[in-house]
């Protein structure tokens, strides 16, 4: 069995253990993989993946599957996680790409009101 992250594609690494008295053998980093059930809200369907813990937490902090993979880039992203990408973005069509362009921007809580008290002048 492949141990690689199916969104990300983060595999096995190599390296050295290195004794007390600086013996160099040769040793395998292993992801940190789990099994997950992951909701995909745009295309109402569940996809069961090995994803490494890394991963998940990205995931998490994107507000979900279809979050992450909207924000990230499609050459950082392994074959299975891009397909996904292709029918989210399939599915969401050109209306929400300009949806998204006229969306109001973030500003600091500071700067609203300097703006709001401009305005008001």
């Amino acid at each position: 069995m492949v141990k690689k992250c199916d969104i990300s594609g983060t595999g096995v690494m190599s390296g050295n253990n290195v004794s007390h008295a600086n013996n160099r053998t040769r040793r395998r980093f292993l992801p940190n993989l789990q099994v997950v059930s992951l909701l995909s809200e745009t295309l109402n369907q569940t996809f069961k993946l090995r994803v490494c813990a890394k991963t998940l937490r990205s995931i998490e902090h994107n507000g979900g599957l279809d979050g992450y993979l909207e924000s990230t880039s499609g050459n950082k992203l392994s074959l299975e996680a891009q397909k996904i990408k292709k029918a989210l973005i399939a599915k969401k069509g050109p209306v929400a790409k300009s949806a998204d362009s006229t969306a109001k921007k973030f500003q600091p809580a500071r700067v609203a009101k300097v703006a709001a008290k401009k305005a008001a002048e």
